[in-house]
């Protein structure tokens, strides 16, 4: 019998808008949270604090350019400056707040006389882009080994779970300073000078072995909830292969947890990075480095205090916008986790 609807032809014409009314269209979970994170106002300011902090770290050497230092040349020592003296007779910055001048914008260095601001975006970008290479590898390193123990389970996730284990047993700070000298010994003889670029490896590698724990069992145990779920069932039954699955199922299932954990361990690795800088383990002179920049306001603090503070400011600054950030970003994921 034929349905009376299929017999009215104005019924089977679309039906117009009405003039005003808004059509009604559906938006994928990254639209929905696009728009729940737009509507967050401190989620949005603390993005472009933090995209800032990255522009000016890539533009270091223009900004640098434009302001006439460098944060090598040593003002308060070099002859061709004399006629500019910046420090007085004990070292100290001449002038206000460190020497802060038009010359030198966040003032200088006691004793040497270097330029506070060039060492300072040249340091954020030391910093900023070595915890970037840290934590994209220590996320990737993470997501691949969670992935496995989670989904194939059994003696695989029992011997991924004891080597976690074993890593994890380590004292990480501790052991950040004591690997430090082992790994750059292998490579190169203790009586020559380690170079820069060998100290960020080794750093690199160190970070790496001691930091891809928590994003694996994070991500595994998002994994054994999920492997367990009819979408996976059926894909199973339907003959997909697991490397589909994985790749089709259950990865686009914890993108949430992966992005909110790389908010949170970006600052984290930059504070690491900082610590072995300041221990000396890290980034030595002359290379700037945020870490090397507390190194030496610490020997400065009681002749001038004001050299920690833009250093300081900036960090601050820096951790607390990526901290809430990633709050943000977890809320607009997961409207219900802010509640």
């Amino acid at each position: 019998m034929t349905s009376p609807v299929a017999l009215d032809p104005e019924l089977e014409t679309d039906a117009e808008p009405v003039k005003g009314e808004q059509k009604l269209e559906g938006r994928s979970p990254g639209q929905l949270m696009w728009q729940r994170f737009k509507r967050d106002r401190t989620g949005v300011i603390c993005a472009v604090v933090v995209i800032l902090y990255f522009v000016v770290s890539l533009a270091a050497p223009l900004l640098v350019k434009l302001s006439g230092t460098d944060p090598y040349t040593l003002y308060g020592q070099d002859p061709t400056y004399a006629d500019k003296p910046i420090l007085d007779q004990f070292g100290l910055p001449l002038g206000y707040f460190g020497g802060v001048s038009g010359d030198h914008w966040f003032g200088v260095e006691p004793q040497y006389g270097r330029d506070l601001f060039a060492m300072l975006v040249y340091g954020m970008r030391t910093s900023l882009f070595m915890a970037l290479g840290v934590t994209v590898l220590l996320m990737v390193t993470g997501v691949i080994i969670g992935l496995i123990g989670g989904y194939f389970g059994g003696r695989t996730d029992y011997w991924i779970g004891r080597v976690t284990d074993f890593f994890l047993s380590f004292p990480q700070q501790l052991f950040f300073i004591a690997f430090m000298p082992v790994v750059t010994a292998f490579f190169v003889d203790p009586r020559e000078e380690t170079p820069t670029y060998f100290r960020a490896l080794a750093m690199l590698i160190v970070l790496w072995l001691l930091g891809w724990m928590g994003m694996a069992r994070l991500v595994r145990s998002t994994v054994l909830s999920l492997r367990e779920r009819e979408f996976v069932e059926a894909a199973k039954v339907s003959g997909a292969s697991p490397w589909r699955i994985v790749r089709k199922e259950i990865l686009p299932n914890v993108v949430t947890p992966i992005l909110v954990q790389f908010t949170y361990s970006l600052p984290s690795t930059i504070l690491t990075i900082a610590f072995l800088s300041f221990a000396g383990v890290g980034f030595v002179e002359p290379t700037p480095d945020w870490g090397r920049l507390f190194a030496a306001a610490a020997n400065y603090t009681e002749q001038d205090p004001a050299f920690l503070f833009f250093p300081g400011l900036a960090l601050v600054i820096f951790v607390l916008a990526f901290n809430l950030l990633g709050d943000s970003v977890r809320d607009a994921f997961d409207p219900k986790s802010g509640r």
